[in-house]
This record gives structure tokens, sequence and C-alpha cells, in this order.
């Protein structure tokens, strides 16, 4: 997220291409490469996102295509997300994302593809979360049964 440029979005194709990392290291700003070869990846985004997207990028003054969108830290994202809520990191609004997916019935394999994990076997350390998933599919097989 907080390597994103406005170049990185192509809003016909509703798209958003992840090539990058950012970080911030004894007070500089840096820009790496991802972690792993498949964090490099384009996703594919709903239209209600390419619109806030959109909106978001009208209100910030002067931006060019290679300025970082999203000019705050990590810390920051974190002070801002305290709340009277049970504090979660940052990272784990990727996990609630990615809980989401499997619940709504997507395979490992398509939603490994699209948070970029290396292997299949890491999304499926998520499938715990869903248990009336294993209901939901013995049933289904029994209609196939019968």
């Amino acid at each position: 997220l907080l390597a994103l440029t406005p170049a990185d979005f192509d809003f016909e194709k509703r798209t958003v291409s992840i090539t990058k990392s950012y970080q911030r290291l004894n007070g500089q700003d840096l820009i790496t490469t991802p972690k792993t070869e498949k964090s490099n990846r384009v996703i594919q985004m709903p239209q209600f996102l390419v619109d806030e997207i959109q909106d978001y990028l009208k209100q910030l003054y002067n931006i060019q295509s290679n300025n970082r969108m999203f000019a705050v830290t990590k810390s920051y994202l974190h002070h801002e997300m305290d709340a009277n809520i049970k504090r979660i990191r940052i990272h784990d609004l990727r996990h609630s994302h990615v809980s989401l997916l499997i619940d709504m019935g997507f395979s490992a394999t398509a939603i490994a593809d699209r948070v970029g994990h290396e292997s299949i076997d890491i999304t499926y350390n998520y499938a715990h979360l869903f248990p009336s998933r294993q209901l939901e599919m013995a049933d289904k097989l029994n209609l196939e049964r019968s």
C-alpha cells in the first residue's frame, strides 16, 4: 500500500500492479522490489475501489504519476487504526482479505495468485477460519449422490 503510485493503476482495465515495496529505514524512505517473484502481480479491482481510488487521487495536490499516493508511515497507520476495537496489525488486513475470499468460495490457487503467495500451501493455512465450509461440502456431496 505505502509504495503505490498513480502509475500502478489502470482504471480502464480496473487493475493495480504490485511491483514494489516500501520501507522506512534509519529515517529514509526506501522503495524496493517485493520479497518474492510471486509478489510481483497485477490485481483486478472491484469497480467501487476504482471509483474510490480515483476520488482519492483528485484530492491530492499536484501528485505526479510516480509519487507515492500514501505519504505516511506504518506507525501512522497503526495510530489511525487505534480505536475502541481490538488492535490489529496493518498486515492483518491482508489476512482478513484472504479469509473473506475463502469464505466467498474462491479457490486457493486463485487467492494465492491474487495475494502473491509463493505456494498455495500458505493460502491453505487460512482454511480453518471457515469450518462451516466443511459442512457445506458434505451437504453438496450428499445432493450429488441423490
